[in-house]
């Protein structure tokens, strides 16, 4: 049976593995395609790799798609997002001499409390020098949000920098940036050349934070419904798989291979099962659903999770919040997704959406059918977001 070519961009990070997995061993094939992956070396790049058509789907920011629905970001195509790809995956660490400060005051790094993990950062270093890989990203998002005030406002003497992620290693070891938030395996890279010390994880922030989608240009899924449908199939499957714990060290081989993510399999293996090494000397820290593909509805696209990013850009750049918000909501395809997923026997919640950050306790909702349990969604300050009342 012949398969039909598709075209998809990624950036080599460990929350690209839904792309290789269903390359690899046969979801893809199952459902007629053969994937032709491409990678990027910046966000920026594959955004326009994909407005401009040089490839039909990609391994996305959830922000992204979102930020262009809002005017944001330089008049690139519209985008729609899919399905979410994974919740979290992302470290924030700092680097060698500011983590040796804070221990010196007293900070153990214990790789969990955020809020703890603030007030030492901000105790310790008035030069902040912030690398997150986009202003349009979710670690930009969890930044702004885990250390502004009340207000909207960052503390005085905080500079946030965009870098790549192939770069920010470089980055830190040059003095160029001091604290970082990015994807996984480039913060354990970080650790493993003795460049800087992982802070937390983005779990600490919110713990079930939307990370990376699958985005194609809008429109594209209803003019090629059955093309739209093999894709999402096959990496719904592959996510699944991704998701069961005796795949993680076949998975980290996968990952590993050349012309893949450049970094060895035990490190995937670490980031895959929640084993975080957060230090040169050696420390380890456990951290579950440090990187989710599948339990939990993880690839859902919750309008609600849109609806906050949303009214986090909106108050960034000063956006009337309503419009915002609204734009937002559209860009996260739930529709496709019950309409293509059905057949693959997803869990499809019942509505499509949900108070955001009020789970603390994995909780059984309503569904398809009737077999799925949400995890903990906590945000570390404790906040609820309400997508009925979002500007509350």
């Amino acid at each position: 049976m012949s398969s039909t070519d598709l075209h998809l961009g990624y950036l080599p990070l460990i929350d690209a593995a839904p792309l290789f997995v269903a390359q690899a061993l046969g979801f893809a094939e199952e459902e007629g395609l053969s994937l032709q992956l491409t990678p990027a070396p910046s966000w920026s790049t594959l955004r326009d790799m994909l407005g401009a058509g040089q490839v039909v789907a990609a391994h996305m920011l959830a922000p992204v798609p979102i930020a262009i629905a809002m005017g944001l970001g330089g008049g690139a195509a519209p985008l729609d997002a899919l399905m979410v790809l994974n919740l979290n995956g992302n470290s924030i660490g700092v680097s060698r001499d500011l983590a040796r400060r804070m221990r010196a005051n007293g900070y153990d790094f214990d790789f969990a409390d955020a809020r703890a993990a603030r007030d030492a950062l901000l105790a310790t270093a008035t030069d902040l020098r912030i690398g997150v890989p986009f202003a349009f990203s979710s670690h930009q998002a969890l930044i702004h949000y885990w250390l502004r005030r009340p207000d909207q406002t960052l503390p005085e003497g905080l500079n946030i920098h965009t870098v790549p992620p192939p770069r920010m290693v470089e980055a830190l070891a040059a003095g160029e940036i001091n604290l970082f938030c990015v994807g996984e395996p480039r913060g354990s890279v970080a650790v493993e050349r003795g460049a800087g010390e992982l802070l937390l994880p983005g779990a600490a922030i919110w713990q079930a934070a939307p990370e990376k989608v699958l985005a194609a240009r809008a429109g594209w899924a209803e003019a090629e419904p059955e093309l739209a449908g093999s894709l999402m199939r096959a990496l719904w499957r592959a996510g699944q798989w991704l998701g069961q714990p005796e795949n993680h060290s076949v998975a980290s081989e996968l990952l590993a291979a050349p012309g893949r993510l450049a970094v060895s399999a035990e490190v995937i293996e670490r980031v895959l099962t929640g084993r975080i090494l957060i230090a040169p000397s050696g420390e380890e820290r456990r951290v579950p659903r440090f990187l989710e593909f599948h339990a939990g509805a993880a690839n859902f696209p919750w309008r609600s999770q849109a609806a906050w990013i949303g009214a986090q850009l909106a108050a960034r750049y000063g956006l009337e919040p309503s419009a915002s918000i609204e734009a937002a909501r559209a860009v996260f395809r739930s529709d496709l997704y019950r309409q293509h997923l059905h057949s693959a026997g997803a869990e499809l919640p019942s509505a499509s959406d949900k108070l955001e950050g009020a789970l603390s306790v994995p909780t059984a909702a309503a569904s398809t059918q009737g077999r799925l349990i949400l995890q903990p969604d906590r945000f570390f300050d404790a906040r609820i977001f309400d997508p009925a009342e979002p500007l509350r």
